[in-house]
This record gives C-alpha cells, structure tokens and sequence, in this order.
C-alpha cells in the first residue's frame, strides 16, 4: 500500500458482519471492476474462529488480484493468517510495539480520529499510513468530525500517506481528492445493491 502522486487510490472496508456464502463473491465483482489498493476487514466480532474462516475466504479473493488484505485491530492474527499487515484503531499508542512485532514488510495503519498530534506520533512510530475520519458529518460515535482542513494540512506539511474515511459521499470525495492519498470506502457501497456500481462511482468522483 504506497502514496501515489495522482489519484487518490480506494481502500476497501468490509462490513462489520457478513456472509461468507455470498461476500466474497461481492467483493471480488468490486476488485473486479475497479482499481483497489488494499482491503480492510474489520468484522465486529471476538470470535477468533469466524475471524479465521472469513480471513481465509477473502484472502484467496484479494491475493490472487494481488490486492493486500489487512485486519482491523487484531495484530496477533496477521502472521497466522496470512495477511498483509493490520489496521489499529487506537492512535498511536500501539504502533511502535505492532511494527516491531510484525517486521517491516507489514503493513502498520493507525486510525487517529482527528487528531493531528496522533497522527503526527504514530507516522513518527513507523506507521504505514494514518487514517483520520470521520470525514463526514454523522451522528455516530463522537460525532467529531475529521475537517477538511485537517487534510489539506497535512497533505501539505506530512508526507505519511493519509487516508479520508467515514460518512463519506461524492461531492465529500471531491472535495477531499487533491489532499488525500486513499479514500477508505466501506458502508458507502455495500448498503447499495450493485456494490460494484457504486464503488466505480466513488472512483469516477476521486479521479475527479
């Protein structure tokens, strides 16, 4: 997963929960029609055996496409899995441990909500990238939203590639496009029926 001087690139987010008889093969139409940088699994589940059966099915997806496929917080599974790296959702405060951990070859991605100090720390700690989000506005969680302006200042003052996610749409993309490198899409297509449709239109939108 590198930073790019053109287009921003789409990485992928899973949903929370899903089906292993049908996602897969959702997933691969989405690789399939579009260009995609890398694929974050983040189920919303502590049940390390669902977790293994669902890396194993969207890994044969990803890899054959030579698309990276990383995991949403779980560090200690990467290795045993077979995957790419992992994505944590604490700051900063774990990133220099998990790349020790997990070598360099790893991909290390912190999300640090919108705060510009933690995601200074964690680029300083060997971070792959850093996400910020949400970038739209939402009701969930916080309900603090990572700004336009944050974006546009550290695309210019920060070299570790950033990463735009969260309540997303298309004219937000748009906007976002000069000052992120990946937009992390996710919610956004797989509510809609023709996820691949929907995921060419994100694309349309960050190419601009």
């Amino acid at each position: 997963m590198s930073d790019t001087e053109d287009a921003p690139q789409i990485y992928l987010v899973t949903p929370p929960e899903f089906e292993l008889s049908v996602f897969p093969d959702r997933l691969a139409a989405c690789l399939d029609a579009t260009e995609v940088a890398c694929v974050r699994m983040g189920l919303a589940t502590a049940d390390e055996d669902r977790i293994a059966r669902a890396a194993d099915a969207l890994r044969e997806v990803t890899h054959a496409r030579d698309v990276a496929l990383v995991i949403d917080s779980h560090a200690r599974l990467v290795s045993r899995l077979g995957l790419d790296g992992v994505h944590l959702t604490d700051g900063s405060r774990s990133v220099r441990a998990t790349r020790k951990d997990l070598g360099e070859d790893a991909i290390v991605g912190a999300f640090c909500g919108n705060s510009r100090h933690d995601g200074m720390t964690a680029g300083e700690m060997g971070a792959d990238y850093v996400s910020f989000g949400p970038a739209g506005a939402t009701e969930l969680g916080t309900g603090k939203q990572a700004e336009a302006e944050l974006f546009e200042w550290w695309s210019m003052m920060i070299e570790v590639p950033v990463v735009a996610e969260g309540a997303l749409d298309l004219d937000l993309v748009r906007r976002l496009a000069p000052h992120a490198d990946f937009f992390g899409i996710g919610e956004e297509i797989w509510r809609e029926e023709d996820a691949a449709e929907a995921l060419r239109r994100y694309a349309s939108a960050m190419a601009g």
